[in-house]
């Protein structure tokens, strides 16, 4: 019998992140040391069903992140609540696959970071990488977000919300009197950079709200804040620690989805960032308080605008953060002193532990026995 700690890893999804995913999963199954782990890789289609992926296969299939896609010719299979072990079956013959340990999943966006495939994960009783299900919902809904930040006394930049059904009280010249242009028009509950426009007049404000809104039934417009873009990347549950900061300079508009995934040219990267010591810890100060007010653990990396006069607002924070070789959180470890495998081990590790903390406590209560 194996002493290998099995690990499955969960990528693809229905979101527009879909792609984006495929190549994290690359990354982490290229990086993680396989004397230590053995691999089940299951893919989620973008229809929402669940395959038992060859490993081999599924690398060869994403060479190029433009033409990235998710063989449904494997297996498919079926999940089982209420077991400790043997939660997945395999559709084609109704047998169990191998036990899983702890699952990582890489899921970016929608139906993956957004707490519902944790909620599904603990409702199958199996340890799972990142945020649970709480951090994971506020981190992606930007909205909630900037709320519970901004009650937090942490600070941010100025922003607007507005619903599909209220969207005809969204008039460009109120908007600009609030936020001064250019302003950001994004979905609410969305990332890399997907859905997003940066309007400058009223001639583009129509096209960015039917972007948006292609993405989400709330969105988000907020101010354009002249500054540099640093990323910090935040490790650990209880006692979280924050990593050297990096600096994102963009060559294109803003740091779009091309420039984060596909354009290996498309963003410089100063890692770390050159800044003044006192600025790094407020950055790594204001990161660890973030993450903690969010209520994550595991792993999140935190966005900032850095403004010339040395204030430091939070931009969002990224639960489920790239993990493709260009992404920023883990370079900014290795960056650090925790090397990508390192990096994996870790996380997987801080999973098993809150695991195992939750498993102490109480989830029922017996009456006869609680009584004197």
């Amino acid at each position: 019998m194996s002493s290998k700690i099995r690990v499955g890893i969960l990528f693809g999804g229905k979101s527009a992140e879909h792609e984006v995913s495929l190549q994290s999963a690359k990354s982490i199954i290229k990086a993680i040391d396989k004397d230590k782990y053995d691999l089940t890789l299951i893919g989620i289609d973008k229809n929402g069903q669940w395959h038992l992926c060859d490993l081999p296969k599924f690398l060869s299939s994403i060479d190029d992140p433009k033409m990235s896609w998710l063989d449904t010719a494997c297996e498919q299979i079926a999940i089982i609540p209420g077991k400790d072990t043997n939660q997945f079956i395999g559709m084609s013959n109704y047998k169990p696959i191998e036990p899983i340990d702890v699952i990582f999943p890489i899921l970016h966006g929608t139906y993956g970071e957004d707490g519902t495939m944790q909620g599904l994960l603990k409702l199958i009783n199996i340890p799972f990488v990142g945020p649970g299900v709480l951090g994971s919902a506020v981190g992606m809904d930007k909205d909630v977000m900037k709320r519970l930040l901004r009650d937090a006394g942490i600070p941010i930049g100025n922003f607007l919300v507005f619903k599909r059904s209220s969207i005809s009280a969204s008039d460009f010249q109120d908007i600009k009197r609030q936020l001064g242009v250019p302003f950001f028009v994004k979905p609410a509950n969305l990332g890399s950079s997907v859905g997003i426009n940066k309007v400058k007049d009223k001639s583009q404000f129509k096209y960015a709200l039917e972007d948006a809104f292609k993405y989400d039934q709330k969105i988000l417009i907020e101010e354009f804040i002249e500054g540099r873009e640093i990323e910090c990347s935040i490790l650990g549950n209880d006692n979280p620690i924050a990593s050297e900061p990096g600096e994102i300079i963009p060559r294109h508009e803003f740091y779009s989805y091309e420039t984060k995934y596909i354009d290996a040219e498309g963003a410089a990267l100063k890692i770390p960032a050159e800044l003044p010591a006192d600025i790094v810890e407020k950055i790594k100060g204001i990161a660890v308080k973030t993450f903690k007010t969010l209520c994550c653990e595991g792993m999140s990396r935190v966005d900032f605008f850095l403004k010339d006069n040395g204030e430091v607002l939070v931009n969002e924070i990224n639960t489920i953060p790239g993990f493709t070789n260009i992404s920023m959180y883990p370079k900014l470890w290795e960056v650090s002193g925790i090397p990508y495998s390192e990096l994996i081990n870790r996380l997987i590790k801080l999973a098993i532990e809150r695991f195992e903390a939750e498993k102490r406590i109480k989830t029922s209560f017996d009456l006869a026995g609680e009584l004197p």
